[in-house]
């Protein structure tokens, strides 16, 4: 996992437990041939869970809270 990447997701979903279940959610639909929705980076750094936090760095993966009733 790149740091990078992961510091950039926080700023995004600040929740660890919530960034983590995203991530991973997103990552395992990576590796079901779904499509990334950003560009891809070289073959270095293409692991689905890097592919997952950089999307919700772009503000491709959004969450809803559902309990604020």
């Amino acid at each position: 996992m790149n740091n990078i990447y992961l510091d950039q997701a926080k700023q995004k979903i600040q929740n660890p437990k919530v960034l983590v279940n995203v991530a991973a959610k997103r990552a395992t639909e990576l590796a079901q041939r779904y499509r990334p929705l950003v560009e891809v980076p070289p073959k270095d750094d293409r692991h689905y869970i890097n592919i997952a936090l950089m999307e919700i760095a772009a503000g491709m993966l959004t969450v809803e809270d559902v309990t604020a009733e």
